[in-house]
């Protein structure tokens, strides 16, 4: 089975400690620590991302990039890359699987995506402003 975003939304609304909202094209999904996460299919991929705090955060960008390069095989499932939005550059944490994926796996990834940008904002505190 391919997964559309309706069958997504009707998967992640059941989770009780989730808020699913749908905005066009992707859905906006809230866990109970108030960390959102854009959840949208892209071709044969369902790609999860979060904002994790904007680049003019960050004290010196290069050696949080070499920090980041240096740590990121610490968090599975997850990666951290730079995002433009509305112009500004963000500093986001993303993964993405198969737009087959079984739906535990699903969850299991948009789970791991909250407690990743958690660990990552606690190991990178040190590089903003």
């Amino acid at each position: 089975m391919t997964w559309d975003l309706n069958q997504l939304e009707t998967l992640l609304t059941d989770h009780q400690d989730l808020v699913v909202t749908r905005e066009e094209s992707c859905l906006l999904v809230a866990n109970t620590d108030g960390i959102d996460a854009w959840l949208a299919i892209s071709g044969e991929q369902i790609i999860v991302e979060s904002l994790l705090f904007s680049k003019s955060e960050v004290k010196d960008s290069n050696a949080l990039n070499e920090e980041i390069l240096k740590t990121h095989m610490i968090f599975p499932l997850t990666t951290v890359g730079i995002s433009q939005v509305a112009g500004e550059e963000y500093y986001t944490a993303f993964g993405s699987l198969s737009s087959q994926s079984k739906a535990e796996s699903v969850v299991i990834e948009l789970t791991t995506l909250f407690q990743n940008v958690e660990a990552f904002l606690d190991a990178y505190q040190d590089h903003l402003k």
